[in-house]
């Protein structure tokens, strides 16, 4: 399955729900997926493991946040 630039990972849904839909989800996944700061360490390893559940993956501190996203907005 190919995936351009411009839909990411998005691109699983091919023409389905409708382009603003899709532009939502690729959005929120390009931030649920990146890397956060560790509120311990304060380096950049902290990936999301399960909803609401987040781990540094240098110190192996684990801690709550946001569903999708740490940080407020």
């Amino acid at each position: 399955m190919a995936r351009t630039k411009k839909v990411g990972s998005a691109g699983r849904f091919g023409t389905r729900y409708g382009l603003t839909i899709r532009q939502r989800i690729l959005a929120v996944e390009k931030k649920q997926k990146k890397k956060y700061e560790c509120p311990s360490c304060t380096k950049q390893n902290v990936k999301r493991v399960a909803k609401g559940i987040w781990s540094c993956r240098t110190c192996k501190h684990t801690f709550a946040g946001g569903a999708y996203y740490l940080g407020g907005k």
